[in-house]
């Protein structure tokens, strides 16, 4: 189990012109994330969730301490699928990934769990653990497009996801095919991540009148569809 150590987060809700002005300085200053194509990241992601809807209570009330889990794959290449824990605790998020074939991934999504008990990894052990004595199972895809940058000091990665998808109750994930609807009249959203410190550069890139720092949840806005 690979874990990131506790970073800090900011989103900010954009519309089309504020994301084009505020793109348009990032670029300049920081680097585009060399995974890309065409600069972009296409990413489906499937999350979980009990059938109290855990997950979704827990964001919506602005719990301290919670957590979510969810499988991801970039681009429609079902040959590197993650299986990632993100946490949340007094405002700081960590996550935990670990790599899954197309075939523990379609298992896990049909409900075949039992050799996960099994595994030599301990994210995939405690999804299992979740799964059996929490309830917790595939709820809902969600697709956007991503458009990421680096910048070296302070570790940031700044990001715009825009183009919301949902599969509505469609959990078929590694059906490149499985057809997604927009959810809604979603903003763009431009995620800031940062280490222990966030130079003042970023910070003035990303000024831009009428837009704060806010909350905002692609499961969460994905899920009122179902």
């Amino acid at each position: 189990m690979i874990g990131d150590k506790y970073r800090h987060e900011w989103k900010h809700e954009l519309n089309h012109a504020q994301m084009m002005a505020i793109r348009s300085r990032v670029s300049a200053v920081l680097l585009k994330d060399s995974h890309t194509i065409d600069g972009k990241y296409i990413i489906r992601s499937l999350y979980f969730d009990n059938d109290n809807d855990k997950a979704l209570r827990e964001k919506i009330d602005g719990v301290n301490m919670r957590e979510k889990f969810r499988i991801r794959y970039y681009n429609g290449d079902t040959s590197l699928i993650h299986l990632e824990k993100k946490s949340k605790l007094n405002g700081l998020g960590t996550k935990f990934s670990a790599d899954l074939s197309a075939e523990q991934a379609e298992r896990i999504v049909n409900g075949d769990i039992s050799w996960m008990m099994d595994s030599d990894n301990d994210l995939i052990k405690e999804l299992y653990c979740k799964m059996r004595y929490q309830g917790m199972k595939p709820m809902t895809i969600v697709d956007y497009t991503r458009e990421p940058f680096i910048y070296g000091p302070g570790n940031v990665r700044v990001t715009f996801d825009y183009d919301i998808r949902t599969g509505i109750k469609c959990t078929d994930f590694l059906n490149t095919e499985c057809v997604t609807v927009p959810a809604g009249d979603t903003p763009i959203i431009l995620e800031v991540k940062w280490d222990a410190y966030l130079p003042g550069i970023i910070k003035d890139l990303i000024q831009e009148p009428n837009v704060r720092a806010g909350s905002f949840s692609k499961y969460a806005q994905c899920r009122v569809y179902g």
